[in-house]
């Protein structure tokens, strides 16, 4: 089995990254423009440019390392993922693929390599959407499928703007134009990530080679009643808009129950206010997770859940759904797909073709420009939680795909 990849040098670098957490001890908690964001990108930014890369930061905070090629006037190659997490996640959901990036261009530093093409490592923000409630972020603007003007609407938990945000940050939201990349600007993005689910590790295999993800939507719910004492408002006169949520979300994972193939519905963000003991609840607010194969089950899915929701409405109660996301099915470049493949091959790698379930910003690139996503193992599927875990050397594996694959495509 040929190896390239250190995987001491990215285990240094995935546990030099973990360090910037709000949640020191109870997993990773680093959300787009926090502190510890701030102190993951300067972290970022320093190891790029010990890999020999050229950095900025562009007008919303992605990061992007460049090693030139022998001809500057060639479109880079772009390789990354990004570095945002879940609330309490894990390490390596996002982070494998940037230090995967990073470990690259040490490989080309290390073996005294220039590419012909030029490499840019890249970093993302909000990924995930943990902060902000809109996941793919950074791709989507980068690809122009987010403006400016549905940017200014989007505020966090606490009302924070994106852009007071963005200011706090230290960047100027008069510069949001400038993030849009011009259509051509890109050869092809390449993204390494965790396959946070179980069937690498089952069957023994060393990577999956990703050839199509799956269609997404995720919807934002709010239920609305009125608020009360909960010592002397009588159960008859009560409009308590937990009660109506309550109602519509045991029912909601039946729907993906009878309609199968493949499709999941997930709940996973549940708000209730005004939050006091002794208070009825006027509002609740939750999101809807839909995903499946086909959009055409998705779109199903989703007209079933919005009458389900529609059906607590009467006696005061008034509801409100609102599509934040939605990503259709998309095929990945399958002349990638089969470079990776090869190189898996010829490394001496078990490898397998694998849909992704999960939304990764690879599935917004792919839009734009040819893209190849590799998956390495996660220890019994486990991720979103601090026990999510990669073997370094499983890892050091994907790097070394990674790096074949870059060779070829910039020599």
């Amino acid at each position: 089995m040929t190896k390239f990849a250190n995987s001491d040098r990215i285990q240094s670098m995935i546990e030099g990254l973990d360090q910037f957490t709000a949640t020191p001890g109870a997993g990773t908690t680093r959300f787009t423009f926090s502190p510890e964001f701030r102190q993951a990108s300067d972290y970022l930014r320093a190891k790029m440019q010990e890999a020999g890369l050229v950095v900025r930061e562009d007008a919303v905070g992605n990061l992007f390392g460049r090693l030139e090629g022998r001809n500057t006037h060639l479109e880079p190659l772009l390789v990354g993922s990004h570095f945002d997490s879940v609330p309490n996640g894990g390490k390596f959901d996002g982070p494998a693929g940037v230090i995967a990036g990073i470990e690259a261009a040490f490989l080309f530093q290390d073996h005294a390599i220039t590419p012909h093409r030029p490499i840019e490592v890249i970093a993302m923000i909000e990924e995930e959407g943990s902060r902000f409630g809109s996941g793919l972020m950074a791709s989507r603007l980068l690809t122009g499928k987010l403006n400016t003007e549905e940017l200014s609407q989007i505020t966090d938990g606490d009302g924070v703007s994106f852009t007071q945000a963005m200011q706090n940050y230290g960047l100027d939201p008069a510069r949001l134009d400038k993030v849009v990349l011009p259509e051509g600007a890109i050869h092809a993005f390449l993204e390494l990530h965790i396959e946070q689910g179980p069937v690498l590790e089952t069957h023994g295999e060393d990577v999956a080679i990703v050839d199509r993800i799956v269609c997404l939507t995720q919807l934002r719910v709010h239920i609305y009643g009125n608020a009360g004492h909960a010592g002397t408002t009588p159960m008859a006169a009560r409009c308590d808009a937990l009660v109506g949520a309550v109602s519509a979300l045991s029912q909601l994972p039946d729907l993906a129950h009878k309609i199968g193939q493949d499709a999941v519905l997930t709940v996973g963000k549940l708000e209730v206010k005004p939050g006091g003991a002794n208070v009825i609840p006027d509002e609740v607010a939750f999101t809807v997770d839909i995903r499946a194969p086909s959009e055409d089950v998705v779109r199903e899915l989703v007209d079933q859940t919005r009458l389900v929701i529609a059906a607590v409405e009467g006696n005061g109660l008034r509801a409100e759904v609102q599509e934040d996301l939605f990503a259709p099915s998309i095929m990945l470049s399958a002349e990638l797909h089969g470079c990776l493949t090869k190189h898996a091959d010829q490394l001496g790698l078990k490898s397998r073709t694998m849909v992704s379930g999960a939304g990764h910003d690879a599935m917004i690139m792919a839009d734009y420009t040819p893209t190849g996503l590799i998956f390495v193992p996660s220890r019994a599927g486990v991720s979103h939680s601090p026990d999510e875990w990669t073997d370094y050397d499983q890892l050091a594996r994907g790097v070394d795909v990674l790096f074949s694959t870059l060779r070829e495509m910039t020599e």
